[in-house]
């Protein structure tokens, strides 16, 4: 049980508040709602179309069962929703489009359901003078200024031209054939809307731009708890690849750079978030870290070593495959080439470091992953197929 007087950073004592959380059953969503269950007197109310990833939390003998409620319901045309956002102290939305593959194949529901759908709650937060918290994407910056100098420049190795800084990077886009960048635009905008809700009506806010989370009960393993033909983001799509003992999938050879930063780490930040509003308000935060740098190809790598490890099972003779990208993703494809986050603000103004390191965070997913999939995977292998 949470002790009875918990401080924020200020040294003042935090009071009980109730949240409306917004894609509560999602990835994020789950181990948010774990960590307040567990560790502070909020109540929380959760909204999502799903609850598998919550379901553990829900059970009605658990010591926060009075402290958690299920909203089924879909912010695309609910009326419920001013509602519940009116009963809660802060909104919390998580509610996104936020895989790759759907970017490019459905650009107008990316689209729709970042921006669109996304208003309503922003115009009920202001109106009720409630705060939020929205998640945004580090897509946002889309490409470094780096990746526009001469391959061989020298000023590409200089950090004021690849890491990004939330109050100072341009977002710098694809052209608009490009349809991957529809998601980061209709995520921009929505900041930009939130940001002069703030400017205009006194909405308080903080936006939260993730740097590739990861973590247990990210995304879905295709054909077990996820559509078969369905593309999950990075990880999943590798967990998936090691778990059936296919070649993992280097779209362009992997020559893309990621920070990777463990889910458990993260949810610290947003709490700190949530508990400390003074310093939290107004700020756009980067929640990352920039020492778990990879390409995709040294992700992989490092994933099938870790997986033999945890499996017993020896890697293929041959981990990867390269791909292309329009052969992965389709045509309109396009990418980021290095996301490193500035911790500046984030660290100033809540004191948050990411502690956990690639490896070690690699290592407790894999875990988690081949504890949960192995054993329905080998059942959907050998299951004959009816003639």
């Amino acid at each position: 049980m949470a002790s009875s007087v918990r401080l924020d950073l200020d040294g003042n004592p935090i009071k009980p508040i109730t949240i409306c959380m917004i894609g509560a059953g999602g990835f994020i969503g789950s181990h948010l709602c774990e960590k307040i269950m567990a560790e502070t007197p909020h109540k929380v109310l959760a909204l999502d179309v799903y609850n598998d990833k919550i379901k553990h939390l829900l059970e009605p003998d658990t010591p926060w069962a009075a402290r958690i409620q299920f909203h089924r319901l879909n912010i695309k045309q609910d009326s419920r929703l001013e509602g519940l956002i009116k009963m809660a102290d802060l909104t919390i939305n998580l509610a996104a489009i936020c895989t790759p593959a759907d970017y490019n194949t459905r650009p107008l529901d990316t689209i729709y359901s970042n921006f669109i759908d996304a208003l309503p709650v922003v115009k009920y937060c202001s109106e009720n003078q409630k705060r939020l918290i929205h998640f945004s994407t580090c897509e946002v910056y889309g490409k470094t200024i780096g990746s526009f100098l001469p391959k061989d420049s020298p000023l590409r190795q200089d950090p004021a031209y690849y890491v990004l800084k939330e109050d100072a990077s341009p977002c710098i886009f694809g052209s608009i054939e490009k349809q991957r960048w529809s998601y980061a635009c209709a995520k921009q905008l929505i900041e930009r809307l939130i940001y002069a809700e703030g400017a205009e009506n006194g909405l308080e806010f903080s936006i939260v731009r993730p740097f590739n989370w990861i973590g247990p009960r990210m995304d879905f393993i295709p054909g077990i708890d996820g559509p078969s033909e369905g593309v999950p983001r990075v990880l999943a799509c590798f967990s998936n690849n090691l778990l059936r003992q296919e070649p993992l999938k280097l779209v362009d050879g992997g020559q893309s750079q990621r920070t990777f930063v463990y889910i458990k780490d993260a949810i610290e930040a947003v709490l700190l978030m949530i508990e400390n509003p003074a310093r939290a308000n107004g700020h756009i935060f980067n929640v990352g870290n920039p020492n778990n740098e990879v390409t995709v190809k040294q992700l992989a790598e490092m994933m099938t070593q870790i997986y033999a490890k945890v499996s017993g099972e020896p890697a293929l003779e041959k981990p990867t495959i390269d791909v292309s990208s329009k052969e992965f993703y389709g045509v309109g494809y396009d990418d980021s080439d290095k996301r490193i986050p500035d911790m500046t603000i984030i660290n100033q103004q809540l004191g948050w470091n990411p502690k956990t390191s690639l490896w070690d965070l690699l290592e407790s997913t894999l875990t988690y992953q081949h504890r949960t999939y192995a054993e329905a995977i080998k059942k959907a292998i050998a299951k004959p197929v009816a003639s």
